[in-house]
């Protein structure tokens, strides 16, 4: 008999050594601690996007380094995710927990006083070596505490409400605190949270004994981190006007060489970091995609309004903050109502609508005038937060649904790959389709263009640097032809956005034609 699966009788769960486990006032407490220490990594995922006009300013960062501060997070976390829950597994949850706080909350220091971009990029990559350490180390500790299938499933549930609220919230709260501080408030926000968290989940969290050591697959991760790094780079360096044309293809050339390394790796090794077999099964794939896609376009889209709100419309940031409320609260309500709908109308139709509702919305939205934003626009974005939020909440039904309960694990790791691959690459993606059509539309008079860099050329952001550097009437005339081109720039992207989850939403609706999920099976 399996120990890990023993209970009491009386609702006290045993763990693996058979002595009994924690009892239920002592596992809501354990769940309360996990759930606090996992606050400011929720709310971090939001938080910047608001922040991003004031820091551009302040650090007088060009796009290509406002694009490496924010998607450099999600891919390094992207990168580390499997490795850190396998280091998880041998050195214990809550000794991994303890230390990714720790090194978060020093990150977060650095990344609140960091004098120039540069510095911003690099604690903000340290950030993600402690977010991939805190993630897989929160879901294990529930893991763990909760024998019970029916009280873990209610843990999950609070952990998935937690995270989408708290990223809800993170324009909110990063709007508050700008309102009244400067740009490294929502960084600095992390430190004294972390100073409280600390002693109450040393104290609360369980000490379960290391499992046995796994290897570790710390080299596959770096060359995946390495192979993305390189790939990125090339792609977002390609199209600046200072680029070199030689230096972006020798990046290229390397990034994709790395990657086919790193499928080669997982092809071949004894031990690989994912499990390439499942992708035989159509409903991996197609959640692996939907995943990578709406969670880019989220990030891409978010991004993209933030900097329309404060640079060209020229609201503070809370009153961005509050204009993108209706997109993140939509959001939190979708992962719940997602299940019952898939229960009533089926998988592959409530995936393809709600596809089809956020291409729609995005469409919309492109077309659509901020200027004079009224209920409209706020539908518009209530649409695409409930759609997207179903639609992801889709792709996991797709994935955890299709496999066995063994290959749990495995698929999770491939989910959670596509969330945060998927926001880091929409993020360039998104940045760079942007900063195309940004260059393209922006008109500004001979005498001026002449006596700007050619790099104020390729993002508002840089615009608005070279604006502020010029000073005078100027100054003012740069700001005006980057807020006229950025306004032609953001509908061309929210209209390519809106195209493309619509043609996922057609791909979705002929793979999932065959598919039977674990409901379905289980008859």
């Amino acid at each position: 008999m399996n120990k890990d699966n023993l209970n009491t009788g009386n609702g006290q769960p045993t763990d693996t050594s058979g002595k009994p486990g924690p009892s239920r006032a002592a596992r809501r407490r354990i769940l309360l601690a996990v759930m606090v220490a996992w606050l400011p990594i929720a709310t971090d995922m939001t938080i910047l996007h608001i922040a991003v006009p004031s820091l551009t300013l302040a650090l007088k960062a060009t796009g290509t380094e406002i694009l490496w501060i924010i998607d450099i997070y999600p891919l390094i976390v992207a990168s580390l995710l499997v490795p850190m829950g396998t280091r998880s597994d041998s050195v214990g949850p809550r000794k991994l927990l303890l230390a990714g706080l720790v090194i978060f909350m020093a990150a977060s220091l650095a990344a609140a006083f960091a004098p120039t971009a540069r510095a911003l990029i690099a604690a903000r990559a340290c950030l993600a070596l402690g977010a991939s350490m805190i993630v897989p180390s929160v879901l294990a500790i529930i893991r763990i505490t909760f024998d019970d299938w029916k009280e873990r499933a209610m843990a999950l549930g609070i952990w998935g409400t937690v995270s989408t609220v708290s990223a809800a919230m993170g324009p909110l709260v990063g709007g508050l605190l700008l309102e009244h501080f400067w740009w490294g408030s929502v960084f600095l926000i992390n430190v004294p949270l972390i100073l409280i968290i600390l002693p109450l989940a040393a104290a609360i969290l369980p000490r379960p004994r290391p499992g046995p050591r796994k290897p570790w697959p710390i080299g596959q991760a770096l060359t995946l981190a390495a192979g993305l790094m390189s790939t990125v780079y090339a792609v977002k360096t390609i199209f600046r006007q200072d680029s070199s044309l030689l230096l972006c293809g020798i990046a290229l050339l390397c990034g994709i060489g790395l990657m086919a390394l790193f499928i080669r790796k997982q092809m071949t090794a004894r031990t690989p970091m994912l499990d390439l077999d499942l992708f035989r099964l159509p409903a991996i794939r197609v959640g692996l995609v939907a995943a990578l896609v709406v969670s880019g376009a989220l990030a891409g889209v978010e991004l993209t309004i933030a900097q329309e709100l404060q640079f060209v419309l020229g609201r503070t940031p809370l009153q961005a903050g509050i204009f993108m409320l209706p997109i993140m609260a939509a959001s939190a309500v979708g992962g719940p109502l997602a299940g019952r709908l898939v229960v009533m109308a089926g998988l592959r139709n409530v995936f393809t609508v709600s596809l089809l509702a956020a291409g729609g919305s995005l469409a919309g939205l492109g077309l659509a005038s901020f200027h004079d934003a009224g209920w409209l626009v706020a539908a518009y974005m209530v649409v695409l937060g409930l759609s997207l939020s179903i639609g992801l909440t889709a792709s996991s039904i797709a994935i955890m649904g299709s496999v066995p309960p063994e290959k749990g694990g495995a698929a999770g790791s491939i989910e959670a790959l596509g969330y945060d691959l998927g926001a880091g690459l929409g993020i360039t993606a998104f940045g760079v389709l942007l900063a195309a059509n940004y260059s393209a539309a922006l008109r500004l008079p001979e005498n001026l263009r002449q006596h700007l860099p050619r790099s104020a050329l390729d993002s508002i952001s840089d615009t608005m640097v070279a604006a502020e550097l010029t000073g005078g009437e100027k100054g003012q005339a740069i700001v005006e032809a980057g807020q006229a081109a950025f306004t032609a720039a953001h509908s061309t992207v929210l209209l390519s956005a809106a195209l493309l989850v619509c043609l996922l939403a057609l791909w979705v609706f002929s793979s999932l034609r065959r598919y039977r999920g674990e409901e379905q099976r289980r008859g």
